[in-house]
């Protein structure tokens, strides 16, 4: 999804709310296709490259052996782009 909406593009702060609102949602739509009983939570965050430092952390209180989480972080020579997926089990 990442590759898909930012592709060769350069960073352009007017874009950046676009962008992380279609990287979300073609995220969820692909997740729900799996057709799994899970809940998912999709974070995106884009920065501009400028040679500062960027730390994330997300912490979780679930069920480890149905619950999980994926980060990918994704760049190009004028933006990182980190996207968090959180998938919670339903248990019907």
């Amino acid at each position: 999804c990442i590759e898909g909406v930012l592709g060769k593009a350069d960073y352009n702060h007017n874009k950046v709310n676009q962008w992380t609102a279609a990287i979300v949602e073609q995220s969820l739509t692909h997740l729900v296709k799996l057709g799994k009983t899970y809940k998912y939570i999709v974070t995106c965050a884009v920065m501009q490259r400028s040679g500062a430092g960027l730390h994330t952390a997300s912490s979780c209180f679930w069920d480890t052996t149905t619950d999980g989480t994926c980060t990918v972080r994704w760049e190009n020579r004028t933006m990182n782009c980190i996207v968090n997926v959180f998938a919670v089990a339903i248990i019907l």
